[in-house]
């Protein structure tokens, strides 16, 4: 099962670095990323495979939005497929 992170926030030291540990310690694979930065704005897209997970995608996705808190920025965890079927037109 993969899924699909998006991060939005303004750009600081050690935004990838701090949501990289969080997924190495839940045992989540990155296998993709790409982001962006205007003028001072991050904009990344993750896309990371869930099926050797520590734990379950909703308790995956509370800690993500807590590191989101701690970092002041948005970050959401979509299923792949979810994210596909809300981006096809």
């Amino acid at each position: 099962m993969r899924g699909i992170i998006t991060v939005i926030g303004k750009d600081k030291v050690g935004i990838i670095g701090k949501i990289c540990i969080l997924l190495s310690d839940n045992n989540v694979n990155i296998l993709d990323i790409s982001q962006t930065i205007l003028q001072e704005y991050l904009n990344m897209l993750m896309i990371v495979d869930l099926s050797t997970s520590k734990v379950e995608f909703n308790e995956l996705s509370e800690k993500l939005e807590q590191c989101a808190k701690e970092l002041n920025m948005e970050i959401k965890l979509q299923h792949e497929d979810i994210f596909d079927c809300m981006h096809r037109v």
